[in-house]
């Protein structure tokens, strides 16, 4: 099925590989990440020296809070982290590789091969035995994700990624493979710099993107957080209350919400079973859509704080951040693709993806409206990859040279064996193919997946 090439190639040496690139120079990819996909460092101002905040297994939790909360600020339109002394930094190792490959680099991580802080490894390590060259036609993009996917530092240092891929690969077009909320700082870079986009850029494929947002997952990460990790492996791991703290200022999460003026299927909500007063046995449900959601995130998050140093800092709902995603919402809709550039969609399905979340029960109603941030969801499910519904996943409103969906979650996407057939196609590395998918014609075709265990569900 996957040709001679397969998935790996240990014994060809350079010149073989090169030849199994269907007998032509490689064009050179770009790797570009998602939330939470990017190693973050903690360097400090005045020394320089760097400490591992994300991810990391051991003290993660005690080292997070110290060093990842951050506040917004509203007269620059960027997160700084509340210790005035460090400021946080991707580290720019193996070209932009390192930082997107397995996430706790830590060596004892690697000799236990913790598998659950891989990311891009497996992809890596794919497109290296099928001939790419690391700084020549294999370069990675991570990035500071609690920013704005339209903040000027991401946008520029893509330029520039771009630019010097272009440059190493002896001008060359690029071809980008972008992962979950990497999808939508490359539509905000197309909107704000198509020329550029068009001058550097061969194909895009987008695997995973949540174009229309993520209501059941985002919804709830305002109110209640995220969990990345569950069971045993949790105790080790930044917890629920902790990550919450950092999403509430987070440009990047307002503007994942669910996009108010796309046309769902059914339009996901947010249910909350209330108890009025304890003077009042009556139990209503409260339904809030997208648009009505707000005023709840406000009233449920008006006593929201964290403690810093001794300092109690208030973290309520935060409306110059949601006003700042309105705009970027606009920004995302205004995107045209260059007609010089191919788009590829994969996307995740036949998982139970959160949607609908209610808080509260008919027999254990909310009284208080703060309850809610202590307060476990329940979800109502569709179709997609376990983070992002397949319906918004597929909703790229670009003219796609191939649609396809993969039964695969979220992460697992980016070890897939069918998502690195597909791309072996689609880049031209798969010379014996039976199949090609490269038409002018939108595919939607379902792919079986490859068992696997899902323990990192909500990384985007």
């Amino acid at each position: 099925m996957f040709g001679e090439c397969g998935l790996r190639l240990p014994c060809l040496g350079r010149g073989r590989r090169r030849a199994a690139a269907a007998g032509k120079e490689l064009e050179p990819v770009l790797l570009v990440s998602g939330i939470g996909g990017s190693v973050l460092n903690a360097r400090n101002k005045k020394t320089g020296r760097k400490i591992c905040v994300w991810v990391r297994i051991l003290l993660a939790n005690l080292e997070f809070k110290k060093y990842a909360w951050s506040i917004y600020n509203p007269e620059t339109g960027y997160v700084e982290s509340l210790d005035p002394d460090y400021e946080l930094v991707v580290p720019e190792d193996d070209y932009g590789l390192h930082a997107i490959d397995i996430l706790d680099p830590s060596w004892w991580a690697k000799c236990l091969h913790l598998t659950e802080v891989y990311h891009f490894h497996d992809m890596i390590d794919m497109l290296v035995e099928c001939g790419y060259e690391k700084g020549t036609t294999l370069f990675g993009y991570g990035y500071d994700f609690r920013q704005s996917n339209r903040i000027d530092k991401a946008l520029d240092d893509l330029r520039v990624k771009l630019e010097s891929a272009y440059k190493a690969s002896g001008g060359k077009k690029v071809n980008i493979i972008s992962h979950s909320m990497g999808g939508l700082l490359l539509r905000c870079f197309i909107s704000l710099y198509n020329d550029v986009f068009a001058k550097y850029v061969n194909k895009w494929i987008c695997i995973a993107c949540p174009f229309q947002g993520a209501p059941g997952c985002i919804n709830d990460s305002l109110l209640t957080g995220l969990q990345f990790v569950y069971g045993f492996e949790s105790f080790f791991f930044v917890s629920r209350w902790t990550m919450h703290q950092l999403l509430i200022e987070c440009p990047s999460i307002y503007e994942m919400l669910p996009n108010p003026d796309f046309n769902w299927k059914q339009q996901p909500v947010i249910q909350v079973w209330r108890k009025p007063s304890e003077d009042n046995e009556a139990v209503e449900l409260d339904v809030y859509d997208s648009t009505q959601c707000i005023s709840l995130f406000e009233e449920a998050l008006r006593d929201n704080e964290l403690t810093y140093n001794g300092k109690s800092i208030a973290l309520p709902f935060n409306f110059s951040i949601f006003k700042w995603a309105a705009d970027t919402r606009q920004i995302l809709d205004n995107a045209q693709l260059p007609s010089s550039v191919g788009f590829y969609n994969i996307y995740g399905t036949s998982f139970d993806t959160p949607y609908d979340v209610c808080y509260g029960s008919e027999t254990s109603p909310i009284t208080d409206l703060s309850e809610i941030c202590h307060t476990m969801p329940q979800y109502t499910y569709v179709d997609g990859d376990g983070t992002v519904p397949a319906e918004s996943a597929k909703a790229d409103g670009f003219a796609a040279v191939a649609r396809v969906a993969v039964k695969s979650a979220h992460r697992e996407l980016l070890k897939d064996k069918r998502v690195f057939q597909l791309l072996k196609q689609w880049l031209g590395v798969n010379e014996n193919s039976q199949h090609s998918m490269s038409s002018s014609k939108v595919m939607d075709v379902s792919i079986e997946p490859i068992p696997t265990q899902l323990s990192t569900r909500h990384l985007l």
